[in-house]
């Protein structure tokens, strides 16, 4: 058979390292599915239950790996499932190719089914490189341009190619005008500084006396870096969301998450510095940063667009984040006054306290942040953890400590749910033999997480540690949205909204193939976990918890407070209950978890 376009595609890419693809078959990719299927011993092909859940596949191949993560959807409705997954790549600074099916060429703009303007449809979120394929010459410089970008720039980039297009015969482009010989491969190196913006930002840095550091995804290469610029100066480290594996929680001198889902160490370390470094962060609250004009600032960041936006720095360094610690560290000096770092030590520990106290507070059933500090001690070497948006964020924030080697993500600036499946499902894919945890709420759990559930089981025998935990956390309730509610708008909880059904999720799980076990007692809550760390396939952990367990944010403003109050005088349906958990997780907040019943 002679090669077709579709068949070069995958050749290309497999030049390009490309070994998987996430996506769902359809017409519209006819041609590359079947070429696909001629080389699927040298590129896998993953096939996820809808194509949102591809891109989200994608984005996280891309996290988990380094890699351009790959997806492909068919035209028309494919094409637009499969955006909600490219905009998470796009706000994560992710490298995701996307490859999507058209129309025949001849059907193009004749109202035909399925005919979509595709080139404007997907101009936001890969508009680092769109383009439509329109002859077979074409192709070559179209796939090697969108590889290219997309690993050098970390963006979405998207190739479209009409379905009669993917079976004609490939045509290279020949040695004439308006032909393009396009090629392979990219060498990627550090960028640095030059000495004399590493020598302002030394000074500024060298002068403070209260220093901070926050990191965030741009950092997780850069762990050593990090750790022993904070030695060198005395200074914390706060982690952003997306940041959370960069440096290890069991550090002394880490305070762990900042923002909403935050500590009370890393509030007093940003309210109370005098000079801080960001580090490969686009954290966006500036409300939980220094005020401005407290802090003098330097900040490291590849992508110059991110410099100076969320407190004005002092010094903007655009550079990798490993390689730009580095050749600042020779140039600072050793602080001698370590009071500044007594005092976040002294902090941090009371951080923990609070929040082991709040964990072990009495809820109904299940207290979901004793769910999330049972799992920590038990969380297995070279884990990879996965969160969904929702409180479940909150506790994988605040309550796992994350130790060396451990790997974790987030819908970081998107915050779509229903990723936390799907990404947990292409950390397995791209780390076998590694444990991999997923924590869900229960309304992503319906969203979509239950589909996926299908898709781990399909696939489950191709991983070679069998470890992958599944937690729903089953309050039957949207509880994020409805804590929003209360504290922002000042409005009761409206059950019409946020009331969700008790689903069986083990039960399921246990239908089609895995294992899994609904527990309702807090004695049980760490046994689950050892049962389920220890099973020989996937298994799901139904944990039956308590909505009304308020994920209180280290820092209460008086406006949010009143919000609170208001929401309650209005007629809450579980005021009652709302005003016990809070007042518990006060408490909790104040006195040793020993001390309390």
């Amino acid at each position: 058979m002679a090669e077709t376009v579709a068949d070069f595609i995958w050749q290309r890419l497999q030049e390009w390292g490309v070994r998987r693809v996430y996506g769902y078959p359809g017409d519209g990719i006819g041609g590359l599915i079947a070429a696909l299927a001629r080389v699927e011993d040298a590129v896998e092909f993953v096939q996820a239950r809808h194509e949102e859940m591809a891109g989200l596949m994608a984005c996280a191949e891309a996290k988990f790996t380094g890699e351009v993560g790959v997806c492909i959807a068919t035209s028309g409705p494919g094409a637009i499932h499969l955006l909600n997954g490219l905009y998470d790549a796009k706000l994560d600074h992710q490298p995701v190719l996307a490859l999507v099916g058209q129309q025949a060429r001849t059907a193009l703009g004749a109202h035909y089914q399925q005919d979509l303007d595709l080139q404007a449809l997907f101009k936001d979120v890969a508009g680092a490189f769109v383009e439509t394929a329109s002859t077979p010459e074409q192709v070559r410089h179209l796939i090697d341009r969108a590889y290219r970008i997309a690993k050098a720039e970390r963006r979405v980039t998207c190739v479209i190619l009409p379905n009669d297009l993917q079976a004609e015969p490939m045509v290279h482009p020949t040695r004439e005008h308006g032909m393009t010989h396009s090629g392979v491969g990219i060498e990627m190196s550090p960028v640095v500084p030059n000495a004399a913006a590493l020598g302002r930002a030394a000074e500024v840095l060298n002068a403070g006396k209260r220093i901070a550091i926050l990191v965030g995804a741009g950092a997780l290469g850069a762990t050593d870096e990090v750790i022993a610029v904070a030695e060198r100066l005395g200074a914390g480290v706060a982690k952003a969301l997306l940041g959370k594996a960069a440096v290890p929680d069991d550090l002394p001198f880490c305070t762990g998450s900042i923002g909403l889902l935050g500590t009370k160490a890393s509030w007093d370390l940003m309210t109370e510095c005098d000079t801080l470094l960001m580090v490969g962060s686009s954290f966006p609250y500036t409300e939980f940063l220094p005020k401005e004009g407290q802090a003098r600032g330097v900040q490291i960041d590849l992508d110059a667009g991110m410099l100076g936006l969320r407190y004005p720095m002092e010094v903007n360094l655009v550079g990798d984040a490993a390689a730009t610690l580095a050749a600042l560290l020779p140039l600072l000096d050793e602080k001698s006054d370590r009071s500044w770092r007594e005092t976040i030590e002294t902090n941090i520990e009371d951080s923990r306290k609070q929040l082991a106290g709040m964990a072990a507070a009495a809820a109904q059933p299940i207290n979901p942040q004793q769910v999330a500090t049972e799992l920590s001690p038990r969380l297995p070497d070279r884990c990879i953890v996965t969160a969904d948006s929702g409180t479940t964020t909150v506790w994988y924030a605040r309550d796992l400590a994350f130790r060396r080697g451990m790997m974790g993500s987030v819908s970081g600036t998107l915050a779509t749910m229903g990723c936390a499946v799907p990404y947990a499902i292409a950390a397995k894919f791209a780390h076998p033999d590694r444990p991999v945890i997923a924590l869900v709420g229960d309304g992503a759990m319906q969203m979509n997480g239950l589909a996926e559930l299908i898709t781990i089981a399909k696939y489950r025998d191709r991983w070679t540690d069998p470890r992958f935990v599944v937690m729903v956390l089953n309050n039957r309730d949207l509880a994020y949205v409805t804590w929003e509610e209360r504290v922002q708008s000042g409005d009761p909880k409206w059950e019409s909204s946020q009331a969700l059904p008790d689903v069986p999720y083990a039960q399921f799980a246990k239908s089609i193939g895995l294992d899994g076990l609904r527990v309702e007692d807090p004695e049980q809550i760490g046994p689950a976990w050892d049962r389920a760390l220890a099973a020989d396939r996937p298994f799901v952990l139904d944990m039956v918890t308590d909505p009304n367990v308020p994920p209180l944010p280290p820092h209460i403003t008086l406006k949010q407070a009143r919000h609170f109050m208001g929401a309650l005088v209005k007629g809450d349906p579980d005021t009652g209950s709302v005003l016990a958990n809070t007042a518990r997780e006060i408490v909790g907040s104040i006195l040793p978890s020993k001390d309390k019943s």
